[in-house]
Formats: C-alpha cells, sequence, structure tokens
C-alpha cells in the first residue's frame, strides 16, 4: 500500500521532537535550484505558501509557521509567499521572518490585494515594515487585482530598489485569458499561476509564453488547496509512479509540475513540518519524462 501523509508523519515522529528536525535534516542534500530568467540568481525549486498557517497565527501561535518554515530552510529552500493580512498578523508574521538565522536567507514574495490604488500602496509598505524589514524580494498583484492602478507603481519600486522583482499572480484557470492579456503587454519579471497534475490548464498558453518571454515561474495550488487529497483518498499510487522516485501522492502532482521546465518554483501549501519534508523530497531524483507525464494526466483526468 502506498505511504500516505499521515503514514509519513507517523515515520517521522519516530525521529523525536519536531523542534529536533532542522539539525536532522540540515545534513540532507539541499534542494535543487533554477535560474531566474535574465538575472544571476537562482530559487530552490520548492517553496513554502504560507497562507493558511500566517491565518493561523490568531488561534494557534506561530511556532506552527515556524517549524515549517525551519524545516524548509533545513533543506535549502529560501522562497516563502505570502499575502497582505491584518496589521497584527503580519506584524507576528515578521517577527517569525525576522530571526536572525532566517532574516536574510530568504525569498519573500509579497502581495498587493485590493482594488484601490492608495490602498495597495499601503499594503506595500506594510509589506516592507512588518515582513521584510526593507526592500522585499518581490511585489506582486495578486489574481490581477486593480493592476492597472498598481502597475505603475510596481514599476516605479523595482526602479527605486523597494522590490527586487514585480510580478502578477491568478489562482483559477479562468483568469488565464486575463493573464494572457497582460503578458503580451508588458514584462513582469514574475507570473505567478495554479498549476497541478489535476489543472493543466496553464500548459496551453500561459507556461509556453512565459518560456518564450522569459518570465520566472512561481506555482500556486499544486494540490489545489488541499482538494487535491479528496481526490486520490483511498487510492493507491501506482506501481510505475516508482520509476521516477515518486513515494506519495503529494510528490505525484509536484514531480508533474517540476518536470515542466518553464516552473521555476512550486509553493506547496502546508502547517506539517513531515508534509514540506515530504514535498521537498519530490525535487530529488528523477522527474517523469514525456511519456510518463502523459500516462500521469490520463491517470488525473479518471479522479474527478
Amino acid at each position: 500500500m502506498t505511504p500516505s501523509r499521515r503514514g509519513f508523519l507517523a515515520q517521522m515522529a519516530g525521529l523525536g521532537s519536531l523542534a529536533t528536525w532542522p539539525n536532522l535534516l540540515s545534513a540532507q542534500e539541499r534542494i535543487p535550484t533554477r535560474a531566474i530568467p535574465g538575472s544571476g540568481e537562482s530559487l530552490p525549486v520548492v517553496g513554502l505558501g504560507s497562507t493558511k498557517a500566517v491565518l493561523e497565527i490568531p488561534t494557534q501561535g506561530t511556532e506552527p509557521i515556524d517549524l515549517v518554515l525551519r524545516t524548509l530552510v533545513a533543506r535549502g529552500g529560501t522562497v516563502v509567499d505570502t499575502s497582505p493580512r491584518t496589521e497584527e498578523i503580519d506584524r507576528e508574521f515578521g517577527r517569525v521572518l525576522g530571526q536572525p538565522d532566517l532574516r536574510g536567507g530568504l525569498f519573500l514574495a509579497t502581495k498587493i490585494n485590493t482594488d484601490d490604488e492608495e490602498e495597495g500602496i499601503a499594503q506595500m509598505r506594510q509589506n516592507q515594515r512588518l515582513l521584510a524589514g526593507g526592500a522585499v524580494d518581490l511585489v506582486q498583484i495578486e489574481s490581477l487585482r486593480g493592476v492597472a492602478a498598481h502597475w505603475p507603481n510596481a514599476r516605479a519600486w523595482k526602479e527605486s530598489g523597494d522590490a527586487r522583482y514585480i510580478g502578477v499572480t491568478v489562482s483559477s484557470t479562468e483568469a488565464h485569458g486575463a493573464l494572457e492579456s497582460f503578458l503580451r503587454s508588458e514584462s513582469p519579471d514574475f507570473v505567478h499561476v495554479n498549476y497541478s497534475v489535476v489543472e493543466t490548464g496553464a500548459e496551453d498558453r500561459i507556461l509556453p509564453l512565459a518560456g518564450d518571454a522569459g518570465l520566472a515561474v512561481l506555482v500556486n495550488r499544486p494540490f489545489m488547496n488541499g482538494g487535491y487529497f479528496g481526490l486520490v483518498e483511498g487510492r493507491e499510487l501506482p506501481g510505475w509512479a516508482a520509476d521516477f522516485g515518486c513515494a506519495t501522492w503529494a510528490q505525484f502532482s509536484l514531480k508533474y509540475v517540476l518536470s515542466n521546465p518553464a516552473v521555476t518554483c512550486v509553493l506547496t501549501e502546508t502547517t506539517s513540518p513531515a508534509h514540506m519534508n515530504e514535498n521537498v523530497d519530490a525535487a530529488f531524483g528523477r522527474l517523469p519524462d514525456a511519456s510518463e507525464r502523459r500516462r500521469m494526466r490520463e491517470l488525473a483526468q479518471s479522479f474527478s
């Protein structure tokens, strides 16, 4: 029977306290990297989508986000994606990001999420003040909200050094048309799009366009915000997945995403250090080839 995420957590519990994981993981191989096109910089191919863990800070405190972030960093990860929250939540998250042994080693991808230009400016300043402690690595216009108003400001922030890179995001296939139109008229450094072995629509136009334009690509929803695990629940992972080093259903989707050369980094959203470690493991070993990708897609189409 294929190992489940729950079983994986039980196995990891045998290693001892979660607090000791960074020391145990630091001896392991570090996450492979891919280049940001047009830049001398590379990013680890697996990162953290922090939404759930950050939103749980008021009820769960900062320990869950701290542990999962340290698990990622111990494996060589740097990319942390976030979106503006209340000032109280962002202040607490900023304290986690600003710890001396973390600050300076992270690539922080922030967002603006509003239709209003002035509010967008305020969100950018909050990102800088509470999360980044200065310049942000990447600022993105989330879901293309108010992009006509915000994009000139984003370009100005890049010119001034307030942001090193600028980009836009979508998280639904229905928004791909608007994203394509934007990419054909503007020149962001990053495009951030939903993509998984089930949601493959980005392959049609967005990923080829990003590759042709020399854009870095961040991927969201590799697990469809958890919906993917409902689709695969009770299903046995096919034996042929082991041919490319795939041991779990989570890795099945991640290896599919990472086998597309246009992808720079896939953001995995979790509050569990065990799951983060499992996700990072998908970056190692062989990735599926073209015929294996077709087989994966065909299997995924049978899930729904």
